[in-house]
C-alpha cells in the first residue's frame, strides 16, 4: 500500500479505490479514505463491487448488516402495485399465445401414456414469507417417478423423464400450467424458482441466508435462470442463491 493514498490516487488519476478487508479486525485508514472521497474518488467496499461486476451477492463476502444497508432489500406499495399489474397482463397475454400449445401438449401426453394418464402434476412449494402453495406443471416424469414420502432432485438427463416430457421440458411448455398460480397470485412473473419444503429445510441449515429468497414471490423465470444452469445439488443451490439475492 502506497504511503499516501490520497496522492497516489490523485498523481494516477484513479477513480475509483475497492476497499476490500479479509480481516475486519484490521483498521482501515480512514481519514485518506475520506480525503480520496473529498477528492472526488469513489470509495466501495469489496462486496458491493464484486456484486456490481458479477451481477450476484458474494456469500463468503457479506454480513448481514451489509444486507440492510445495501441499496437493495427495499419496497415499496406502489411498486407491488405495478408488478402485479404487470403479471396480470403478461400472464393473460401468454395463455392467449400458449393455449394451443398447451392442448397440442395434452394430446401428445394422452397418446403416449393413455386417456386415463393424468396431465397436470402439482407439488408442494414454498413461496412468498416461507408459505407453501401448489405449483402446477405438465407432468414430464413416470407417474412412478417417485415414491410416496420419498424426495428426489430432478437431473439432467433423467431417466424417469418420458419421451413427451424430455421435449416439454427442454422448450419449457412444462411451465406453462404456473400461469394460473400467477394469475391467482402465488407467483409472479418474474421471480425466484420456487423449491419444495424438505429440500427447504435441508438447504436452509447449510447455506447462509437461504431463506432470504423467500421475500419475494417466486416465479416462472428468474434471474438465476438466465444466469445459471440447472441446481441438481447443494453446489449449485448455493451458486444460484447468490443470482437470487442480486435480483
Amino acid at each position: 500500500m502506497p504511503d499516501d493514498i490520497t496522492a497516489y490516487a490523485i498523481d494516477n488519476h484513479i477513480q475509483e479505490i475497492v476497499v476490500a478487508v479479509d480481516d475486519r479486525r484490521k483498521k482501515l485508514p480512514l481519514d485518506e479514505l475520506l480525503d480520496c472521497k473529498m477528492e472526488g474518488v469513489d470509495v466501495i467496499d469489496g462486496s458491493s463491487f464484486y456484486e456490481r461486476e458479477s451481477r450476484k451477492v458474494p456469500l463468503e463476502m457479506i454480513q448481514p448488516s451489509w444486507m440492510i444497508f445495501s441499496d437493495g432489500f427495499s419496497s415499496s406499495n406502489f411498486n407491488e402495485y405495478i408488478r402485479r399489474a404487470f403479471d396480470i397482463i403478461a400472464s393473460i397475454g401468454l395463455l392467449l399465445v400458449s393455449w394451443p400449445l398447451m392442448l397440442l401438449t395434452v394430446i401428445a401426453v394422452k397418446i403416449e401414456e393413455g386417456l386415463s394418464a393424468p396431465l397436470i402434476y402439482s407439488q408442494e412449494r414454498v413461496g412468498l414469507n416461507g408459505k407453501s402453495f401448489f405449483v402446477h406443471k405438465f407432468r414430464s416424469m413416470r407417474i412412478d417417478a417417485e415414491k410416496p414420502g420419498e424426495a428426489i432432485w430432478a437431473k439432467k438427463n433423467d431417466t424417469r423423464v418420458t419421451r413427451v416430457g424430455e421435449f416439454i421440458r427442454k422448450v419449457r411448455i412444462d411451465e406453462l400450467p404456473q400461469i394460473f398460480n400467477v394469475l391467482k397470485g402465488e407467483m409472479s412473473f418474474v421471480g425466484p424458482r420456487p423449491e419444495r419444503p424438505i429440500f427447504v429445510n435441508q438447504l436452509a441449515e447449510k447455506i447462509p441466508y437461504y431463506t432470504e429468497r423467500h421475500r419475494v414471490k417466486p416465479g416462472i423465470t428468474g434471474w438465476a435462470q438466465l444466469c445459471f444452469a440447472y441446481a441438481d445439488s447443494e453446489e449449485d443451490s448455493r451458486e444460484k442463491l447468490q443470482y437470487d439475492l442480486y435480483y
